[in-house]
């Protein structure tokens, strides 16, 4: 091979694309907020959850997550497609029963489908500790997050929703801060 065919090889190979891990973190942190805000009794599930958790959460983190894996980021990949299929997968939940397609799933039924997210995510939590911080705080206040929707489901007890409530708009805002601090840190770094 000449010189010149090594270095086309070599530019070409170059990743120019953008960092797509502030569009995941701030599809996942806004929705969840949001959500939160209503699971803490700020205002009732309507419109405007369902279409955040559509099209921001779900939508926007499995482009995230399909931008990850061309960068060859397995964790971001897994990441980012996991949670925006679960926004629509819980936005499914909810519309379908509504719809006709499905009976209404039970508490004990919705219980073991967050437990299994929170499964998910304190195994993504491990992971996170080769990453950095704000990560690592993202996943764990997620985790518990999960397993609180799960007792909350399985027992009915209003001051575990509450809490609930709380601690899903502390995880929706780390989120955003993490996301917000990846594109500040970004910009300046090239200033």
């Amino acid at each position: 091979m000449s010189q010149k065919s090594n270095l086309n090889q070599t530019i070409t190979s170059v990743d120019c694309t953008a960092n797509p891990a502030p569009l995941g973190l701030l599809g996942f942190g806004l929705t969840t907020v949001l959500l939160n805000l209503h699971n803490a009794g700020f205002f009732a599930l309507d419109s405007m959850i369902m279409g955040m958790g559509i099209f921001y959460g779900g939508i926007a983190q499995i482009i995230a997550g399909i931008m990850e894996w061309k960068k060859g980021n397995t964790f971001g990949t897994t990441a980012f497609t996991s949670y925006g299929l679960f926004w629509l997968s819980l936005i499914g939940l909810l519309v379908m029963p509504k719809l006709g397609w499905a009976e209404t799933s039970t508490s004990i039924a919705m219980g073991a489908y967050f437990f299994m997210w929170g499964l998910f995510t304190a195994v993504m939590f491990y992971g996170t500790l080769k990453i950095n911080r704000r990560l690592q705080f993202v996943f764990a206040s997620l985790a518990i997050l999960f397993f609180l929707l799960a007792v909350r489901d399985w027992t009915g007890n209003t001051t575990i929703a509450l809490i609930t409530g709380w601690e899903g708009i502390i995880c929706g805002f780390s989120a955003i801060y993490a996301a917000l601090a990846h594109v500040l840190e970004e910009l300046y770094s090239k200033s």
